[in-house]
């Protein structure tokens, strides 16, 4: 896509993550920015090795699973990209990496309204910014004059995965089936994923 025609760019929603595992709040965060925010396409990254330290299911896993989430939705594209570049894993890096290779691309980075009040710990936010300006997604209990209603539903990939740990049990099968796409959970469960 590097190659493309300049006179036309493109916008293009950075939604970088752990992805671990996706969800369906992710899934209609895409889908809300894709229909509100006026974007060709929403790029997911998963991230290769947390900033944070965080641990993390294998990489490879974790891209294969968001591409069977978002699988279907259209003009969303899953990036290995991290794998390729320096660790640990840095927002502004990537985007940097993303900026060289498409320089018709506007970019802004998809981010909750949870999410802003930690930006201090990021690596260098304000290039960040600079590089993608943020497209705020509002989460519940973080409203703010101008951002809009929070719309999409409270889910963490905190909870999911102590779901599929239990999900020998009816009531937590019978939640991770209005959590997890399908298509993830089918491939959670033929992999032998979270489960520990």
């Amino acid at each position: 896509m590097g190659g493309s025609n300049p006179a036309r760019s493109m916008n293009v929603a950075f939604y970088g993550g752990s992805f671990d595992p996706p969800h369906v709040a992710h899934l209609l965060s895409a889908a809300y920015a894709l229909s509100t925010g006026g974007f060709d396409q929403v790029l997911v990254v998963p991230v290769f090795e947390h900033a944070f330290g965080k641990v993390l299911a294998p990489f490879e896993e974790r891209v294969e699973l968001c591409r069977a989430c978002f699988d279907g939705l259209p003009r969303v594209n899953v990036s290995p990209i991290e794998a390729e570049l320096e660790r640990p894993s840095y927002t502004e890096r990537t985007l940097a990496r993303l900026v060289a290779d498409h320089p018709d691309w506007r970019l802004r980075i998809l981010v909750g309204s949870d999410v802003l009040a930690d930006t201090g710990a990021w690596h260098d936010f304000p290039a960040v910014e600079r590089l993608a300006p943020p497209f705020v997604l509002t989460r519940r209990g973080f409203e703010k004059w101008g951002s809009g209603p929070a719309l999409l539903p409270e889910v963490s990939s905190t909870h999911v995965r102590e779901l599929l740990r239990r999900r020998h049990e009816p009531a937590a099968a019978e939640e991770l089936r209005f959590l997890v796409p399908a298509r993830v959970l089918e491939r959670v469960t033929a992999r032998g994923l979270y489960l520990s």
